[in-house]
């Protein structure tokens, strides 16, 4: 669901956004805007991600994911579970 913002902005950026909507054939202003905003998020998420790995990496704690891993927390999941239904 849409929900409708009002922003404020100077004359000099209402001209640059109507210019980038023309070159880019974008629909509306909305549509460019939201696209940044989108595009601002991804960016976010990436450098969170990339934050999350570094800190990972950097932990010096490491365990060989095997079969064997896989195997072991399904039983411990299965465990944990059925002993928490009964």
């Amino acid at each position: 669901m849409e929900i409708p913002l009002n922003i404020s902005l100077p004359e000099s950026l209402r001209e640059f956004i109507e210019a980038r909507v023309q070159e880019d054939n974008y629909s509306t202003p909305s549509e460019y805007v939201r696209t940044l905003i989108q595009e601002d998020q991804k960016r976010r998420e990436t450098q969170k991600l990339e934050a999350m790995v570094q800190e990972s990496l950097a932990s010096g704690d490491s365990i060989e994911v095997t079969p064997e891993y896989w195997e072991n927390k399904r039983q411990n999941l299965l465990q944990r579970f059925s002993n928490g239904a009964s």
